[in-house]
Formats: structure tokens, sequence, C-alpha cells
């Protein structure tokens, strides 16, 4: 992941503006040009292509290496049997981020269109980019959650996965709340460094608030959405991520979509109510369940 990523910020500058022309350049060599003068914003798209294929070279070669796969297999067709189950969780997953793509569009897109001057657009990317900055580190947790949860059932049965899970989502509600706290404590430094102007920093204060404190409940979110993804059950995350932005979207069509506060109390709605569903799956339906939380066991 590291070289990957040092590879994409190497290239992106060289592809967007190129390398400079040299003494010895010619107008004959479309190629040659496109590398001297730049391919402009194709060139970031030009970067991910190439630190992506890299990416992928590596990881197959690390799998080959560790005898996780044979070459000779990975071109052999599987069977539809063996096919079944990850077509129905990769559809699953695949509703899943479709419809979080449609609730973050229809929130961008209110923001846009709150005025004409473009400071409340300006405003609501900020935030995000802020807010991302959080949520970076709670999709580590998402993994670590994915990955350990899976490995401890596998190897200790439920009673092992469910203990590593109750501390994941302690650990998750802690980072939780180290970062509401440092976010919001953090703003008034934060916020200059990605504008200038006033009239953006002023309008920026209120919905970058209210992203702080939505980090409260995105521990127990993310350690959630983990824990499903560690046992398998895409469809049901798939279900309450479809009924969470069901809400969200409720929210920005009522007249909280009016504003920019609005807006971002839509997203706190949606994450509310993400929180408050994988925990509930997680004491009451899932396989980790405590003995005596749902009948027989």
């Amino acid at each position: 992941t590291l070289t990957t990523n040092l590879i994409n910020m190497i290239l992106d500058p060289l592809f967007i503006f190129g390398i400079g022309r040299g003494a010895s350049a010619t107008q004959s060599s479309f190629i040659l040009s496109s590398l001297q003068n730049g391919f402009g914003a194709a060139g970031a798209a030009a970067a991910t292509s190439v630190s992506e294929i890299i990416s992928s070279c590596i990881y197959v070669k690390l799998l080959i290496r560790r005898k996780l796969v044979k070459l000779s297999r990975m071109l052999k067709p599987p069977s539809l049997k063996a096919l079944i189950p990850l077509i129905q969780g990769g559809l699953a997953i695949l509703l899943r981020q479709a419809t979080l793509n449609v609730a973050f569009v229809c929130a961008a897109r209110r923001a846009q269109s709150l005025d004409p001057s473009g400071v409340s657009a300006a405003a609501y990317g900020i935030t995000m980019q802020i807010y991302s900055l959080g949520v970076v580190a709670h999709l580590g947790i998402q993994a670590t959650a994915a990955s350990m949860v899976s490995s401890a059932r596998a190897m200790g049965g439920d009673n092992a996965g469910r203990e590593v899970a109750d501390r994941i989502f302690g650990y998750g509600c802690f980072l939780g709340l180290v970062l509401a706290v440092g976010q919001f404590f953090l703003l008034p430094t934060i916020t200059p460094l990605f504008s200038p102007l006033p009239e953006v920093i002023e309008a920026v204060k209120g919905p970058a608030a209210i992203s702080s404190f939505i980090h409260l409940v995105n521990g127990l979110v993310f350690a959630g959405e983990g824990t499903l993804l560690g046992l398998g059950a895409y469809k049901d995350l798939a279900v309450i991520t479809a009924m969470g932005v069901g809400c969200m979207v409720s929210c920005l069509l009522s007249p909280l979509g009016k504003s920019l506060n609005g807006i971002l109390l839509s997203l706190a709605a949606f994450n509310l109510f993400q929180g408050l569903a994988v925990t509930l799956h997680h004491v009451r339906f899932s396989p980790l369940r405590r003995r005596g939380f749902r009948g027989k066991s």
C-alpha cells in the first residue's frame, strides 16, 4: 500500500503537468510531447491506473510467494457452484455501495444548490474533507474488525469471535470520542488551511462542528460494519445501509435539507441509524450474540 501510494504521489504531478521540454524535444512524437506537456486532469486518472496495476502485480506476487494461490489455477475458470456465494456477496456489497453513492450525491447536490454564490458548496466540500480525515481512522477499525473477527471465530469459535468484536466496539467508541473532541477544538486552526475567504470560513463553522460529533457514533458504525463483513453478513449490511440511506434522503427532502447545517444533520441521522442498527444486530441477531438474547442457541 505504501509503495503504490508513493508511486501515485510521484506520478500525479508528472502526468498532470509533464516533465518539461528538453533541448532535444520534437513535435513529431505525440507520446513524447504529451509526457513533456502533461495530460492535464487525465494525468491524475493515468497515475492512479498505473499505481493500481502495480499494486495488483505486487499482490499477485506476494500471494504466489506465500503459496496462497497458484498461477495455473488463477487462469482456470471457477465452477458456477464456487462462484454463487461470491456473486451473492458481491451483489450485496454492490447494492450497499450504490445506495451510499446515491445518498452522498444527493447531499452534495443539495449543498451546491443552496446559494448561487458557491459559498455553501465550498463550505460543504471543506467540511467533508475535514470530516474524511477522521473517517480514514475509522476505516482502520472497520478493516481490523473484518479480518480479526473472522480469524478469531475460525480459530476459537463464536465465543472467541464475540470477545474480539466486543473489544473492537470498545476501541471504536474510544476512537470516536478522541476524533470528535480533537476535530471540534482544532477547527479554528484547520479551517483556514482550506480557504482564505472569510465568508467560507464562517460558513464552515456550524457544519464542521456537527460533523465533529458524528464521529461519536461512527465508532459504533465502523466497528459494527467491520464485524458484519467479518461474519460474511453482506445481505444484512446492505439492508441496514439501505434503510439508513432512506432515513438520510428523507431528511434531505424535508425542511432540514434547505440549510447546510440541516444537510449535516441528515448525515448525522444516517450515521446514528447505522450505529444503532449494527449494535442491535451484534447483540440480538448476530451469530456472536450472547446466549439467551434470542431464543436458545
